[in-house]
């Protein structure tokens, strides 16, 4: 019998957030919707819950994942909407997410603002909003906001994808552009 984990990240709009990680082998499962951690940060932000299989993809690789497809240095005004934050289940994922993103910060010009906080409770999405990327990859939304973060897992985490998920956009003319804009 196969052992599945779970940790909840939110960072940016769920439905970008929830592609990314659907996107992914080694997930089994994302749940859409808001998370409330403690204290300061009760109030609900919108978050995923990722089930996933460590044996295929582990928690480091997904927290990199993470911090790379949303603004993890940017304290921006809609930090409490979408809080820059690895939830976690346990003591033991604290401390490793703690030094998970400690371990990440030279690959970022920027200090990282991403916390990791315990997880409290969890409200999911509308129904009709689950699942959003795949059932609307043609919307202007999903081209403008979650294509791009597709792309670089892409060319980032490549080994990472689920070729199949991403058939329409893996070609070389994303990659290109993914990899002048990192020159930029």
């Amino acid at each position: 019998m196969k052992t599945f984990n779970k940790i909840a990240l939110g960072g940016g709009c769920h439905w970008c957030t929830e592609a990314v990680f659907q996107s992914l082998i080694g997930v089994l499962k994302v749940e859409q919707g808001f998370v409330a951690s403690t204290e300061t940060n009760s109030a609900f932000s919108e978050a995923v819950i990722i089930h996933f299989n460590p044996e295929i993809i582990n928690l480091k690789i997904l927290i990199e994942i993470h911090l790379h497809t949303h603004k993890s240095t940017s304290s921006h005004s809609m930090r409490n909407k979408y809080r820059s934050a690895v939830y976690v289940f346990s003591e033991k994922q604290k401390i490793v997410s703690k030094q998970i993103i400690t371990s990440f910060q030279s690959q970022f010009k920027n200090q990282l603002i991403t916390e990791v906080l315990p997880f409290a409770s969890f409200k999911a999405s509308r129904e009709q909003i689950q699942n959003y990327y795949y059932s609307n990859p043609e919307k202007p939304f999903c081209k403008a906001f979650i294509n791009p973060k597709l792309k670089i897992l892409l060319v980032k985490f490549s080994k990472y994808t689920n070729q199949k998920r991403l058939k329409r956009l893996n070609n070389e003319q994303f990659k290109t552009e993914y990899s002048e804009q990192e020159r930029a």
